[in-house]
């Protein structure tokens, strides 16, 4: 399906439109467990190499290409990742000491962001069921220093009803609209049958990660798209089979809300807390994420 479907709901289309077709920026992310962003500021600043701060966020910067040739990020002081995969980690908030569950962990950007939030403090399970992804995973986690991680392979939707989590974050499979400036394939849209599969298969990981729930626990839930049959629609799907409440969330940049109605269907007007982040408005990729907490019994 083309693009043109989200010009109703994408405010500055033009705006939209042209950043889709410029390169990403290279954005990093300092790794706390081994470094601090002023250290590695100047640790890169000896070599000739300046690092741009992103005023939202302490630990991110854009930095020229060839960020992945350096020394500084083999060694772990730096993961390199695109601006727009941090916001669903912020509004997780994970902490020190507390349960955590990364449902689809794979590569481990944010796997590795919850980490450094958590000091290595606590238990964080970094879920994972392709074993070719896994390697990638193992990799990252290995390669930043986080050690109090546990990566486990279970089908998302299958994940074992033993253990409730403070903190879960469900980065769902999508169809990857958002990733437009980097995948030109994707500038087409995906097709209606790739986005009703993958919709799904996100109904069943919401619900299945909400049960994963301590009571007044926390579950984020994010995709890398701009299909509301993805985002909203996925949500709208939790808080009728569940009782759960969407939270609000001030975003420290420029964003949108989610969608309250689409294509002649409607939905709670809770799902307005979402947040939706286009490429023009962060300088970024797109995406969408929605912070949703369990009642308390």
């Amino acid at each position: 399906m083309s693009l043109d479907r989200y010009r109703p709901i994408i405010a500055d289309w033009e705006n939209f439109l042209a950043i889709s077709e410029t390169p990403l920026p290279t954005v990093i992310r300092v790794n706390p467990l081994k470094t601090s962003p002023a250290r590695l500021v100047n640790r890169m600043a000896a070599q000739g190499i300046h690092l741009q701060p992103l005023p939202w966020c302490d630990e991110l910067f854009e930095v020229e290409a060839g960020a992945g040739a350096r020394l500084e990020h083999w060694l772990g002081l730096y993961y390199i990742q695109e601006a727009v995969q941090l916001p669903p980690v912020l509004a997780l908030d994970p902490q020190p000491g507390e349960r955590v569950l990364d449902l689809c962990a794979a590569p481990g950007g944010k796997t590795t962001f919850i980490a450094g939030r958590m000091m290595n403090r606590g238990t964080l399970v970094a879920n994972e069921p392709n074993g070719r992804r896994q390697m990638g995973l193992l990799a990252n986690v290995n390669r930043l220093g986080v050690l109090n991680a546990t990566i486990t392979a279970y089908q998302g939707e299958n994940f074992p009803m033993a253990t409730r989590f403070d903190r879960i974050l469900v980065d769902a499979p999508c169809s990857a609209e958002g990733t437009l400036r980097k995948e030109s394939a994707m500038r087409n849209g995906a097709t209606r049958s790739t986005i009703e599969r993958l919709a799904r298969l996100q109904k069943r990981l919401i619900v299945r990660a909400f049960d994963l729930l301590a009571p007044n626990g926390r579950l984020v839930y994010s995709t890398c798209t701009f299909a509301p049959e993805e985002n909203e629609a996925i949500v709208a799907h939790l808080l009728q089979a569940r009782e759960a409440d969407m939270l609000p969330m001030d975003m420290p940049f420029d964003a949108s809300t989610g969608l309250d109605e689409w294509m002649g269907e409607c939905y709670p007007e809770a799902i307005r807390h979402g947040v939706r982040i286009y490429p023009h408005q962060l300088n970024s990729g797109g995406g969408f994420f929605a912070c949703i907490q369990r009642r308390a019994a």
